[in-house]
């Protein structure tokens, strides 16, 4: 994977994202304010535009570029985290102009570390992180298979990830005034967790 890669991805997270912006709002609508579809939209098109402009190769910097450009763009609750999640993987390949399978998954869980120490959250609390958590692990699970195949798999488990969020309590942000109310109800960050990984998936599917 190189940075012709990583802003091809990026494109296609950006479209899916806008594709999904009007479900992502109708969910946000039920337990949060409604923003979620528009700062989806918006932050991930502002980060693959600042892709396409970059000349860098070296993904780590690239990474950072988009992760700045989504954060200016998207200055939610899940902009953030994602923005921190983006940091936590563009520190771990720093000095890398192509990165294996298996050195993306260990970028990613540094950037789900970065989320879990700064938003003081984990897998099972009805966020994003019960999407990119099960997807980043099972990518390391199928790190060996082909790019296709591994993504397949970490996209399946961020799907599946995304929808035992209907079980759950929230316990972070608005949603969690709710409490009792938030059971049945599909988390909106987590569908964003799912449609980032789908993003790497079709595009390996596609190429």
């Amino acid at each position: 994977m190189n940075d012709q890669d990583i802003k091809g991805i990026f494109s296609l997270i950006s479209g899916i994202m806008d594709e999904n912006r009007n479900y992502l709002i109708e969910l946000d609508q039920q337990n949060g304010d409604g923003d979620l579809g528009i700062s989806m939209s918006v932050g991930f098109k502002a980060a693959s535009e600042a892709l396409q402009l970059s000349h860098e190769t070296d993904l780590g910097q690239l990474i950072m570029t988009a992760s700045r450009a989504l954060n200016e763009a998207a200055p939610s609750t899940l902009g953030t985290i994602l923005t921190l999640f983006l940091m936590g993987i563009a520190r771990a390949v720093r000095g890398k102009i192509e990165m294996t399978i298996s050195e993306l998954a260990d970028a990613m869980t540094d950037g789900i570390t970065r989320i879990s120490e700064r938003a003081k959250s984990k897998p099972g609390e009805k966020t994003i992180l019960d999407a990119i958590y099960p997807g980043t692990q099972a990518l390391k699970l199928h790190a060996e298979e082909p790019f296709v195949d591994a993504f397949k798999a970490a996209y399946d488990a961020a799907s599946e990830g995304s929808e035992s969020t209907k079980a759950m309590r929230s316990v972070h942000g608005r949603a969690a005034y709710f409490t009792n109310k938030s059971i049945g109800v599909l988390d909106g960050g987590s569908v964003a967790g799912k449609l980032f990984f789908e993003g790497f998936y079709r595009y390996y599917s596609e190429v």
